[in-house]
Formats: C-alpha cells, sequence, structure tokens
C-alpha cells in the first residue's frame, strides 16, 4: 500500500488549497478513504472520509461547508478540496485508509494559513 499526498501550501486566510492523494498497491476502488490532520501539539484529528464508491461522506464540525472530499476511482486519487481556509486549519494533512485493521498512511503535506 502507498499513499502519496501533495498539494499542500503557504496560503492566505479565505484562500484555498487542493490536496491530492495518489494510491497504490490495493484495490482503491473498494476502499473507503479518508483524510486526517495534525497541528503542532494536537493530536491527529478526522477531517473528512469517503466510501469506496463515493456515494456517502463525512466532515469533521469544523470543515463542514467549507471542505468537499471527493475520489476518482480511475485514477486512484482522493481529493480534499479546502475552502475559506482559517489558520486553525493550519496542519500536516494525511490520507489514510484501513485495510484488515490496519492504517495505512502517507507522508502528510504541510498546510499553513497565515496572513
Amino acid at each position: 500500500v502507498q499513499l502519496v499526498e501533495s498539494g499542500g501550501g503557504l496560503v492566505q486566510p479565505g484562500g484555498s488549497l487542493r490536496l491530492s492523494c495518489a494510491a497504490s498497491g490495493f484495490t482503491f476502488s473498494r476502499s473507503d478513504m479518508n483524510w486526517y490532520r495534525q497541528a503542532p501539539g494536537k493530536e491527529r484529528e478526522l477531517v473528512a472520509s469517503i466510501t469506496s464508491a463515493g456515494v456517502r461522506r463525512i466532515y469533521a464540525d469544523s470543515v463542514k461547508d467549507r471542505f468537499t472530499i471527493s475520489r476518482d476511482n480511475v485514477k486512484n486519487t482522493v481529493y480534499l478540496q479546502m475552502n475559506s481556509l482559517k489558520p486553525e486549519d493550519t496542519a500536516v494533512y494525511y490520507c489514510n485508509t484501513w485495510r484488515n485493521g490496519r492504517g495505512y498512511w502517507g507522508q502528510g503535506t504541510q498546510v499553513t494559513v497565515s496572513s
């Protein structure tokens, strides 16, 4: 299993970023996918989840109506569109999937929201 995130960076408050996670080594189209984030000094938290066919999506209350998770089962990629970014969204964002009770993680991509 390999998960490779990209798309992070520095953005001003109110701005937007789109994160991507390219997946390989497993049957992506049959796997639920998640985005987590971890800010300095805080625990890793679930940001958004999407089911294998993209029918059901779940969001943390803190990002609801601002972030959108989506996936492309042909490109084996999951996305996180982040709009109206706030300084408190600053964190390392990780792509994740669970298989047979084990969590698989990407290396993370840094998102910094600052003026």
